[in-house]
């Protein structure tokens, strides 16, 4: 039976650059996963965390402000970090998002939409379901969606080709990739919740016998790799990235696709020198507001 409880969310509006750090600062202070929503058409994101539990709403306002401020001091754009705090019913919830979350095409092969949409595919287009949750989001962000479209460009049909997601988060990578014929498909993530809403999209997309998905930390992963993929994806923060090169790079094909995605723009010559270094080039690369999204190849 589906709860009926009222829910309580605590939202900040800010801007894309800040989008990541919002959403770690209202999970950990309030024990659960955030869920992000950028508006391409205003340019502002909107970081929002709901839970059932009881809480003191103006410490948690104040403690929020803090946090903002905190951000702040690390040269990010916070503007302009309104905090709204109320209760919203779970069917209110619902249909708020009905607005927001529409259809969304990766070329002519991929179609991602909620389960309420009626959009129907084009021919031989393949269509991926997922419905915003309480955390967690549907390939909107600048960085997913250059993921999509890089699973995309990469397929070649008649030829068998392999998938890795890192930092499955829903799962929506790793769905796209078994419905365009990639296998083995393979994904992890180290936050449980993520595994859990993966799990979940998974079983609602038909695909659980294609995809092995479980919880993993890239930090400790064999050096050696047992298993090379065609296309590795990573959507990761650019420290992670970088200190944990190696073994992301030891997981690709010699004539293999990786995509690096999660990084501030600002960041982004940083994190091609880490994997150049390594023997791998930049071919695409992709920028949308604050985020670089790139594939790389071996020279």
């Amino acid at each position: 039976m589906k709860s009926t409880k009222p829910l309580w969310r605590i939202s900040v509006t800010t801007t894309l650059e800040a989008e990541d750090a919002v959403a770690e600062m209202l999970g950990e202070m309030l024990g659960t996963v955030a869920a992000t929503y950028f508006n391409l058409e205003t340019g502002v994101s909107t970081v929002s965390v709901f839970c059932e539990q009881k809480f003191d709403a103006q410490a948690t306002r104040a403690a929020v402000t803090a946090g903002l401020e905190r951000i702040k001091k690390c040269d990010i754009k916070t503007d302009p970090g309104t905090v709204e705090i109320g209760k919203v019913r779970r069917e209110d919830w619902a249909e708020s998002w009905k607005k927001h979350f529409h259809p969304m095409e990766i070329g002519k092969a991929l179609l991602i939409k909620p389960s309420w949409s009626q959009k129907k595919p084009r021919k031989k287009q393949s269509v991926v379901i997922l419905d915003p949750g309480l955390s967690f989001g549907t390939g909107q962000h600048p960085t997913t969606s250059f993921c999509l479209g890089e699973i995309v460009r990469c397929h070649k049909g008649g030829k068998k080709m392999s998938f890795l997601d890192i930092g499955t988060g829903s799962g929506i990578l790793a769905i796209a990739a078994a419905k365009l014929g990639y296998k083995p498909v393979e994904a992890f993530d180290f936050d449980p919740e993520a595994v859990r809403v993966a799990r979940e999209n998974v079983r609602k997309n038909r695909v659980g016998a294609k995809i092995k998905l479980k919880r993993g930390d890239v930090t400790r992963l064999p050096m050696k790799a047992s298993k090379r993929f065609d296309l590795v994806c990573a959507n990761l923060i650019s420290n992670l990235l970088i200190a944990e090169k190696q073994r992301i790079v030891n997981r690709l094909q010699p004539d293999g696709t990786l995509v690096l995605a999660g990084i501030l723009a600002g960041e982004f010559a940083q994190v091609s020198k880490a994997f150049a270094d390594l023997g791998l080039t930049v071919i695409s690369q992709q920028v949308e507001g604050e985020w670089c999204s790139g594939a790389f190849c071996f020279s």
